[in-house]
């Protein structure tokens, strides 16, 4: 444990700080495997048997079922799912890599940034779609949105802070001194936080009535 906590207490600002970011995409790509995991298999079951009752339909509002019922479970003919499965692995490939201190080209990571980044916006796309179409949520489905948040924010913070973007020099320098004072950080959670508001909000008591 002692060798852990100094491990992420390395003297050198930015090393410490890959550490965090690697780790951190790390512990949310293996979290969302396992969410992608559990609704590939419950997206067979269902196909099965459309009435068989899943673990995660907790309640009329926390239900599984009734979000796997609707088109948008299968945008692209098959579960979503399927999606996390292929890309989750690769994440996890890139924290590890990271997190071993190999260094990767300008190139590869920017092509990163695009892809997961497509991936955000198709995990706050099926939440909107849940939560103003559907009116229910999956409790795994919103573990994959959360995790998605948390890798996103991390290589977004990697690939500005070593200039991996291509961008404009002025809007370069404006995101550097933005992530330098930790402001991306509050945007992350002040987001994971107005997304458990707004479910709350909506909810409230249904959520395991």
């Amino acid at each position: 444990m002692r060798k852990i906590v100094e491990y992420f207490r390395h003297n050198d600002k930015k090393e410490r700080d890959n550490r965090w970011i690697f780790a951190s995409m790390l512990a949310g790509s293996i979290l969302s495997l396992i969410a992608s995991f559990v609704l590939s298999v419950e997206a067979l079951e269902l196909a099965k048997n459309p009435d068989a009752v899943l673990a995660c339909s907790i309640s009329v509002v926390l239900n599984c079922a009734t979000v796997a019922a609707h088109p948008t479970a299968a945008l692209f003919g098959f579960p979503n799912a399927f999606l996390g499965l292929i890309a989750e692995p690769v994440v996890i490939t890139v924290a590890i890599a990271g997190l071993s201190g190999i260094k990767f080209g300008r190139k590869f990571m920017f092509a990163a940034q695009i892809g997961y980044s497509l991936g955000f916006i198709f995990a706050y796309y099926l939440l909107y779609t849940s939560y103003f179409v559907i009116g229910a949520l999956c409790p795994w489905c919103l573990l994959v949105t959360l995790t998605t948040t948390l890798v996103w924010f991390a290589i977004t913070r990697f690939n500005i802070r070593e200039n991996n973007l291509y961008l404009p020099k002025k809007l370069q320098k404006k995101l550097h001194t933005f992530i330098e004072r930790d402001y991306d950080k509050l945007v992350m959670w002040g987001l994971i936080a107005f997304v458990v508001l707004a479910i709350v909000a909506k909810y409230g008591g249904e959520l395991f009535a």
